[in-house]
C-alpha cells in the first residue's frame, strides 16, 4: 500500500515503532520535536511497522498520542503489528492515553487480519 501510494506521487514515511519512539526521545533532547511531528503530520501516509514488540513509557504513550492526534481526519495511517487489537492497551500502558489513541485509530479504521504462513518463508 505504501509503494502504491508513492506511485500515485503521495508522501509516505515509513517507520519501525520502537526506533520511531527513540527517535522522538533524541529529537525531544536536540530541540527539533516540532519540526519532526509536523513532517509526521503532513505525510499523506504514515506506516508504523512492528507495533506492540515493547511497552510504551509514559513520554511513548504521549509521542504516540500527539502523533495520532495530529494525523486524525486528515491523512492516512497503517499500523502493522503480530498482536490483535485487543492487546494494545496492554502494550501501550497508561488506560486513558489507551483509549484515546485507539478511539481515533479504531473507530475510522479498515482492518486486515493475515492469517497464514510468513511471506518471508517463500524468499
Amino acid at each position: 500500500m505504501g509503494h502504491q501510494a508513492c506511485s500515485q506521487g503521495h508522501k509516505v514515511l515509513y517507520y519501525n515503532t520502537q526506533k520511531l519512539m527513540m527517535k522522538t526521545k533524541m529529537i525531544r533532547i536536540d530541540g527539533t520535536f516540532l519540526k519532526f511531528f509536523d513532517k509526521l503530520a503532513k505525510a499523506k501516509l504514515l506506516i508504523l511497522d512492528d507495533f506492540g514488540l515493547a511497552h510504551l513509557d509514559r513520554k511513548q504513550q504521549m509521542d504516540l498520542m500527539e502523533i495520532i492526534e495530529d494525523r486524525h481526519g486528515r491523512s492516512s495511517t497503517i499500523i502493522a503489528s503480530q498482536l490483535p487489537v485487543g492487546s494494545w492497551y496492554d502494550i501501550i500502558g497508561e488506560a486513558s492515553i489507551a483509549d484515546a489513541i485507539l478511539d481515533r485509530l479504531v473507530h475510522t479504521s479498515h482492518r486486515i487480519e493475515l492469517k497464514g504462513e510468513s511471506l518471508r518463508k517463500k524468499l
